[in-house]
């Protein structure tokens, strides 16, 4: 908890300066989108307080929305008129390049740092040691629109020697969050997952089966972390 607080207290001053021009125009209120990274209840909470603060540090009421899925989040934006959205590091470009965006402040980690990486896990009970191992399994991806949850795991494959996913699993799936792709493993629906490594970190914190029954297969390069980014005009 008090890792939280910090992180929103640094999340705050990122904001406070940009999100203040909006009420400078007479703008009074603001609709900011999530992308779906956890169990929506549990974002949703997360993310009140920052919400709270912000309205009352501004006098613009900030509203925040959860996007259904990463899928349509560009859909999303322009239907709901948004007025900004933390975007991820693959739905951020898309972003940039089709509304034409601008990216104003990401989260600074405790450490110093702004960026995230993937995981590629399993159950330390699957016999999986490495990708040869995967063959025929079930694989749980989040979206097609996230870095840790698909590009870097579909990049990871392709790099030791799978050409079709197709036919290399016996099944693969969406789980739409990260944390649901972490209990899909967990909850034996699917032997190997991928996800964000500060979702894994949270779930872990609070679930001991993660350090118990679960081991990190790989781990991709750092990326940046979820940037807010607001519409033009």
């Amino acid at each position: 908890m008090k890792s939280l607080r910090r992180t929103l207290f640094v999340i705050c001053v990122l904001l406070l300066t940009p999100l203040t021009v909006f009420a400078e125009s007479g703008q009074k209120q603001l609709l900011i989108g999530l992308i779906p990274e956890m169990n929506v209840f549990t974002q949703m909470e997360r993310f009140k307080p920052l919400a709270e603060y912000l309205s009352r540090k501004t006098g613009v009421n900030v509203n925040i929305t959860i996007l259904s899925r990463y899928g349509n989040i560009i859909e999303r934006f322009q239907s709901e008129k948004m007025d900004g959205a933390f975007f991820g590091s693959f739905t951020g470009a898309l972003a940039i390049q089709k509304l034409g965006v601008d990216p104003i402040a990401r989260p600074v980690n405790l450490d110093g740092s702004s960026t995230y990486h993937g995981y590629i896990f399993v159950r330390k009970d699957s016999g999986i040691k490495n990708v040869k191992n995967m063959r025929g399994k079930k694989m749980a991806f989040v979206e097609k629109a996230t870095t840790a949850g698909y590009v870097f795991p579909i990049a990871y494959l392709k790099k030791n020697g799978v050409t079709n996913i197709d036919t290399f699993f016996s099944e693969y799936y969406f789980t739409g969050s990260h944390d649901a792709a972490i209990y899909a493993v967990l909850d034996k629906k699917s032997d190997i997952g991928a996800a964000k490594h500060s979702v894994y970190d949270r779930v872990r914190s609070t679930d001991p089966r993660v350090d118990k029954e679960l081991i990190i297969l790989a781990e991709s390069a750092n990326v940046p972390s979820n940037g807010l980014c607001v519409r033009k005009g």
